[in-house]
């Protein structure tokens, strides 16, 4: 059953992730290219408007879960701030400029996660390396706990991100104001999605991959030949753990 648990929750995720996509990065260049081809809008006024449904997500986010959290509200001011300045200056340049804007917050807030010690993508990641399973869940806590490479690791994972937020939020500012407006819409979003594809491989290469590897040694190493999927709580030796893992042997050591 918890099996099953985890693949309805990596499922809903994906489909959560999906819809995201296509509110956030679909319907804002679908409308720049329909309110300035079909309805004749100037560039910032197709920008503006395009920016609206993502701006109202993040708003109504905010509200439905009636809880200050810092980076949707960073995220939602910036996107507020960045509206403002381009319709006061009429400049198109600085609505896309506002895209890059949020990348780069997003990547400063992951990187200073990963300074203080407290990943910010670890929540994201917890889900999918668990799967809904109590003997990973309890082998996740006590590595997380107890075991230098696993923490390492999980720092590797946030780091990658908001690496890849910074960078494209440099390579975005760039093309903002070395390229055409209308050529720049659909290349920011080529950007965006090719940093996430990079990401996706890095952060699992560095971080996600070998957590996982970790997890599994611990529940393999705990498992006895009468023991049931949940008999017993994780009491492998993190030094074996770590030792089978695919850390083994590298710089981490």
């Amino acid at each position: 059953m918890t099996t099953n648990t985890g693949t309805g929750n990596q499922r809903q995720g994906k489909r959560r992730t999906f819809v995201s996509l296509l509110l956030d990065v679909g319907v804002p260049v679908g409308s720049y290219y329909l309110l300035k081809g079909a309805f004749g809008m100037s560039s910032v006024a197709a920008l503006g408007w395009s920016s609206v449904v993502p701006v109202l997500r993040t708003g109504w986010g905010l509200f439905r879960h009636r809880e200050v959290n810092g980076l949707p509200v960073l995220i939602l001011l910036v996107s507020l701030a960045g509206l403002l300045l381009g319709f006061g200056t009429g400049d198109a340049r600085l609505l896309l400029l506002k895209d890059s804007a949020i990348s780069s917050v997003v990547g400063i807030v992951l990187l200073a996660s990963v300074v203080t010690g407290r990943p910010m993508m670890t929540a994201n990641l917890k889900p999918f390396l668990i799967k809904g399973e109590a003997r990973r869940e309890a082998a996740w806590e006590r590595l997380r706990r107890e075991s230098p490479a696993f923490r390492r690791a999980e720092l590797r994972f946030t780091g990658v991100w908001g690496t890849a937020f910074v960078a494209e939020c440099a390579v975005r500012s760039v093309g903002a104001y070395t390229i055409p407006v209308d050529t720049m819409v659909w290349l920011g979003t080529v950007v965006m999605v090719a940093t996430m594809v990079l990401a996706f491989v890095a952060s699992g290469a560095l971080g996600a991959g070998p957590m996982a590897h970790m997890i599994g040694a611990a529940v393999a190493s705990n498992a006895g030949p009468d023991s049931g999927p949940d008999s017993r709580p994780v009491s492998v030796e993190l030094g074996e753990v770590e030792e089978n893992s695919s850390l083994a042997g590298s710089t981490h050591r």
